[in-house]
């Protein structure tokens, strides 16, 4: 999907990105398409480091855009984002969700020796947040709406460092199924983009990272690694009225190297 043929596909939606950390974030990539495909955005951050960031980014997009702290493992923030944004727009079409974390040491060494904290911590960050937004933003989809997530391969294959973050998808991608069973009668879909490694911040944290993305290139049918424009066009697809009959779904966005046995 081409940056023309995407134009206006969301035109008058009101869409919410959690996740942007900077402009290689994946989440910058689908909110830039999501721009240009029609519609008006907020975004949140979490915590000072990456607020400037977000603010230089955001304000490309007009300088009322919204922007408002959030930390996920927080209930009285996320409940303040929500009434924040309904106060705004009255409304929510489009939902972001491409925010994960787990402590350094759990993606270095065994994963049988990760700590009950460090699961927890993974848990509560990356997969349990999914269920917490959805369940705030399911009042403002009046009309319904689109919620996506962001998965990776290691949630359905062991990848060696991914470790509890790896487990963490996996539950993800659980909740992805059952929120969207929820929220289907609402008009609400739910869906993951498992996408191919990208050199992302949050990717340079996985040891092994550029070995990674050598190997994808090398054994993926396609010969080569998913590019952000690629993942932002797919987020368009799935936020768009083309994807009206798609939920609970992990779409893999990754040149076809999901496919491949060896």
């Amino acid at each position: 999907m081409s940056h023309r043929t995407s134009q206006g596909l969301l035109a008058g939606k009101i869409g919410l990105v959690f996740g942007v950390a900077n402009k290689r974030s994946i989440a910058w990539a689908i909110a830039q398409a999501w721009h240009r495909a029609g519609a008006r955005l907020a975004f949140t951050y979490q915590g000072h480091r990456v607020k400037d960031n977000v603010e230089e980014l955001a304000a490309t997009f007009g300088a009322d855009t919204l922007i408002l702290p959030c930390d996920v493992t927080r209930d009285e923030e996320i409940a303040r984002v929500f009434a924040d944004v309904g106060g705004k727009f009255d409304r929510l079409d489009l939902l972001l969700h491409s925010v994960a974390f787990a402590p350094k040491e759990a993606l270095e060494g065994r994963f049988a020796e990760t700590s009950r904290e460090a699961f927890r911590i993974a848990h509560d960050v990356s997969a349990y947040s999914l269920v917490a937004l959805a369940r705030a933003a399911a009042p403002l989809m009046t009309a319904g709406g689109s919620i996506i997530g962001m998965s990776y391969y290691g949630a359905e294959k062991v990848v060696p460092h991914y470790n509890v973050m790896g487990v963490a998808k996996a539950a993800l991608e659980a909740c992805t199924r059952y929120l969207a069973y929820d929220l289907g009668p609402q008009g609400i879909r739910v869906n993951c983009i498992s996408a191919g490694p990208v050199n992302t911040l949050a990717a340079r944290g996985i040891s092994g990272f550029i070995e990674m993305l050598r190997h994808y290139e090398s054994k993926a049918p396609l010969k080569r690694n998913v590019t952000a424009d690629e993942l932002g066009a797919t987020g368009v697809f799935l936020a768009s009225d083309g994807a009206a009959a798609i939920t609970g779904q992990v779409l893999y966005v990754d040149c076809g190297y999901q496919i491949m046995g060896m």
